[in-house]
């Protein structure tokens, strides 16, 4: 089933990943940031790497970690939310934990998997949200969360000019029962992976670059 790469894979949709991939018959390489984590994927049957995304020293030492690899599928999922709406101004602290994690940390990523995923032809997918699109704003909330999302989108699109042999997209999980959805989420985990996978596993060169939903929708606007 070839070898993938989960970037933020402790918990939550990244650990969902990991467990479905191996059970998929997979290799699977899975960063975490912490020894508990660590161990709980090596006994799961994955190969464990110790980055902090939102350290860029970090994650500057993926491509000598990774030397040599060929990745199927990589997939960026770790990231921070913050929930304030417009009515409050991010403090520099909330603004650099949220744009290291979820913007600074993929653009770092992305030069050193990129070329490891173009090897194999293959997917690397970044964990998204419809919360990034521009054209469909509901509300104010977690608007922090939203801005960096929508400059993750972004940078993935114009990353994608530089790695034309592997497909580079954005994808929505939805809305998921996570420690960042609530409990009250319609979707669990295991169904939003299980989607995920499967949209992923369908990708064309006409979504290079693009936004895609769990479901296999197409993003209609950004």
């Amino acid at each position: 089933m070839g070898t993938a790469l989960i970037i933020g894979a402790s918990r939550g949709l990244g650990l969902e990943l990991v467990q479905q991939l191996l059970a998929a018959g997979s290799r699977v390489i899975a960063t975490v940031r912490t020894a508990e984590a660590r161990a709980a994927l090596q006994a799961l049957g994955a190969e464990v790497l110790t980055v902090d995304v939102a350290d860029p020293a970090s994650v500057s030492g993926l491509a000598w970690q990774l030397d040599g690899e060929r990745f199927d599928l990589a997939f960026y999922v770790a990231g921070v939310m913050r929930r304030q709406g417009a009515t409050t101004p991010p403090t520099q602290q909330d603004f650099d934990a949220v744009m290291h994690a979820n913007v600074l940390g993929a653009m770092q990523a992305i030069p050193q998997v990129a070329p490891l995923v173009e090897a194999a032809g293959g997917v690397f997918a970044f964990m998204s949200s419809s919360m990034s699109q521009i054209g469909s704003v509901p509300a104010s909330n977690a608007w922090l969360y939203r801005t960096s999302k929508a400059a993750l989108n972004m940078a993935v699109a114009a990353a994608q000019h530089d790695y034309p042999r592997a497909t580079l997209v954005t994808i929505d999980p939805g809305w998921v029962q996570t420690d960042m959805g609530g409990a009250t989420a319609p979707l669990t985990p295991q169904d939003s992976v299980r989607g995920m996978l499967a949209t992923l596993a369908g990708v064309t060169d006409v979504d290079q670059g693009q936004l895609l939903h769990h479901d296999g929708r197409r993003a209609a606007h950004w």
